[in-house]
């Protein structure tokens, strides 16, 4: 499998659960230059492609080209199949947003629904990776436990639940009052 970066897993999991596999908007904590080189990339390596945008049905524009027309980013089979979605063989959408004729013809069944993209797994033997498996203890953890793990300071540890977990990975921490523990965080269970 190939290797993504957490940002380009970010983007291509929202893009396949979108229509057409849109991969717009990107996650708001990429602007700027940072999007235009993680897209960049992404482009490079055939993850993204770059086809019309229709404003009428209201997608939205990565950029605008120079004779007017906006232009948008749609995950490609090698995107998808990057994080483990298998592509449908007749997939009328990408066929239609390409404006390339397909090789098979497109059907007008429904289609089963695919199976959820992968959840999001840390490397294993990072901060954030340990962070994540005292979190989903069924005991939890409690700041000082994860400071002692990780070596962060409390401020640390507050500002990665809040922008690691909650932020970016969309993790819902909860907490609770632990009589002779003190405040116990959690993370649902994978």
């Amino acid at each position: 499998m190939t290797q993504l970066s957490d940002i380009q897993a970010l983007i291509l999991s929202a893009a396949a659960q979108r229509p057409e596999h849109i991969a717009l908007p990107l996650p708001a904590s990429l602007r700027g230059g940072a999007a235009a080189k993680v897209v960049g990339a992404m482009l490079a390596k055939g993850f993204l492609e770059e086809v019309d945008a229709d404003t009428r049905k209201g997608e939205p524009v990565w950029r605008e080209t120079g004779d007017g027309h906006g232009v948008t980013l749609v995950a490609t089979d090698a995107g998808l199949a990057a994080i483990g979605i298998e592509s449908e063989d007749a997939d009328a959408a990408s066929a239609g947003a390409t404006d390339a004729p397909s090789e098979e013809p497109s059907t007008d069944t429904p289609s089963q629904p695919e199976t959820a993209p992968k959840a999001y797994t840390p490397r294993e033997g990072t901060k954030q990776a340990t962070l994540i498996a005292m979190l989903r203890a069924p005991d939890g953890a409690t700041i000082e436990e994860i400071m002692a793990a990780t070596g962060w300071q409390s401020h640390t540890v507050r500002g990665a639940f809040a922008g690691a977990l909650k932020k970016k990975l969309g993790l819902e921490v909860s907490s609770e009052k632990v009589e002779g523990r003190g405040r116990v965080y959690r993370l649902p269970a994978a």
